[in-house]
């Protein structure tokens, strides 16, 4: 399959879009703002953006505006030790285009927040408030962050990878 990345220092070069220039969520994002990509790869039949974290919000609103109008849904990935440690994955789908979408944000582990993407789709609450719940990752404005799924009293955030095994005691 076809694989391409984009780097930040290579965005304004025809030559790395190739072929791609006319998808309509990498054309609206670059026409926004070029560097909240910071990142693209199409492989396997999907498109993966990755996206400045603090641009997510307004990131979310172009591609919505361009035809990605529907919320699949978010999911976090713990890549202890790495750094940065943690990746949001937003997944949209485009009635229109027949097609999906993923949005990547790296968080580092001093700071793991970003701002909630509720305002541009309502159906995110539930999914960042799971995230919250089991990562401890944090959604700036978000209407109602609090735990989903563990108990409100629960010590940490048991998907984090230096999470024990057997809990805190």
């Amino acid at each position: 399959m076809f694989r391409m990345t984009i780097t930040p220092t290579l965005l304004g070069k025809a030559e790395v879009l190739e072929g791609m220039q006319d998808h309509p969520a990498i054309r609206a994002i670059l026409a926004w703002k070029p560097e909240a990509l910071q990142d693209a790869k199409f492989d396997r039949g999907e498109l993966t953006l990755t996206i400045a974290p603090e641009e997510i919000r307004a990131a979310c609103f172009t591609v919505q505006t361009t035809g990605y109008n529907f919320f699949e849904d978010l999911t976090a990935v713990d890549w202890h030790p790495a750094t940065p440690r943690f990746q949001l994955s937003y997944h949209l789908l485009s009635h229109p285009y027949k097609e999906r979408i993923r949005l990547r944000v790296m968080l580092d582990d001093a700071d793991p927040s970003v701002d909630s993407i509720t305002p541009v789709w309502p159906a995110a609450n539930f999914y960042e408030r799971e995230v919250f719940d089991l990562f401890g990752i944090r959604f700036h404005e978000h209407p109602d962050l609090r735990r989903i799924l563990m108990p409100d009293d629960w010590e940490g955030y048991p998907l984090r990878k230096d999470y024990p095994v057997e809990g805190y005691r």
